[in-house]
């Protein structure tokens, strides 16, 4: 049978995966050519950014100079991109998932399949829960998951990477990793979809901690430091609340790899660096440095302090519960070292 999937998300990150997506589907047989791409509808330079990308096959505002294949058709209309779907790839900041499960609850083939790109956690009273199980409660559904260290633009330029899909069934972990995998951007599958979606939400606060220790000018063995730390509290939280979690996991893309790039680049680093060097908040540099894209590690580090005060365990977690109070109780960033 032929698969058909549709992207749900289409900024820095979407994009890039767009262009990789559709130049794979139309290598095999087993996949139907057209890849449609959810775009929020919003004006650039007074046009439909959808007339845009489906005119000059670019995404002048959130991936500008990277051509997308003309199999790629950007839709603003969430429903019809998704109804004949059999394979849907979520790629959007982790606050939209409920509101856009809900609208598709429903209205997707019975055979589809998911796999989420989003790094981040759903927190809740009782705790938290992940993407892919929000996805798959919500529209029931099978999810895999994919998270690397993958600098979106980077991938978009074709410079060599790799990243890693975790999955529960391999039959979809197989047909994933045929949309993904290329020569420059190669995919490992792993059946732990839990460990590679935590890697992915936790080392963005690690990356905060990252770019706090560059604004104070502390060095490479300091970043070393806290990159070895949030690695070991990583996989202590994992292990903490799901058991099953594998150690390998944390030596994947999605694990080390992940963490180190995201400490040495990204927009968390970036942000964090500048809260030192300038005084101002997270939230005022966030809208003066990210083009509308979202900040996931401010928030993360918020849910993961919500989760562990509830359950008296920040003295456990001394690396996180302290970058949390930096970004949002005014702790001096200094302390990044002195508190853990």
């Amino acid at each position: 049978m032929t698969e058909k999937v549709a992207l749900i998300g289409s900024g820095n990150w979407g994009s890039a995966v767009a262009k990789i997506i559709g130049r794979n589907v139309s290598k095999f047989d087993h996949f139907d050519n057209e890849v449609k791409m959810w775009v929020f509808e919003e004006k650039v330079n007074g046009q439909n950014l959808t007339d845009i990308i489906n005119t000059k096959h670019e995404n002048i505002k959130y991936l500008p100079g990277i051509q997308l294949p003309e199999n790629v058709v950007a839709c603003p209309d969430l429903i019809k991109t998704c109804e004949d779907a059999t394979m849907l790839v979520f790629v959007v900041p982790h606050q939209f998932v409920t509101s856009i499960c809900k609208q598709l609850k429903g209205r997707i083939p019975a055979n589809c399949k998911a796999i989420s790109l989003i790094k981040g956690i759903d927190v809740n009273d009782d705790g938290f829960r992940l993407i892919t199980d929000m996805i798959q409660d919500s529209l029931g559904i099978r999810s895999c998951v994919l998270s690397g260290a993958n600098i979106a633009n980077e991938v978009a330029e074709e410079k060599f990477c790799e990243t890693t899909i975790g999955y529960r069934n391999r039959a979809d972990g197989e047909l994933f990793r045929d949309i993904f995998h290329t020569p420059f951007f190669r995919v490992n599958i792993v059946e732990d979809v839990v460990g590679v979606e935590l890697c992915g939400a936790l080392k963005n606060i690690v990356a905060i901690g990252g770019g706090l220790v560059d604004g104070l000018k502390l060095g490479d063995n300091t970043k070393a430091a806290i990159i070895r730390i949030g690695l070991y509290e990583m996989r202590k939280f994992s292990k903490m609340f799901y058991a099953d979690v594998k150690d390998e996991t944390f030596f994947e893309s999605c694990g080390v790899a992940d963490l180190i790039t995201t400490c040495a680049g990204g927009r968390n680093r970036k942000v964090a660096e500048a809260h030192v060097t300038t005084g101002k908040s997270f939230d005022q540099l966030e809208q003066e440095m990210l083009n509308g894209q979202k900040l996931q590690g401010t928030s993360t580090a918020q849910d993961m302090y919500n989760i562990l005060s509830k359950k008296d365990l920040c003295h456990e977690f001394p690396l996180m519960t302290t970058i949390y109070r930096i970004c949002y109780e005014n702790l001096p960033p200094i302390r990044i070292v002195e508190d853990i």
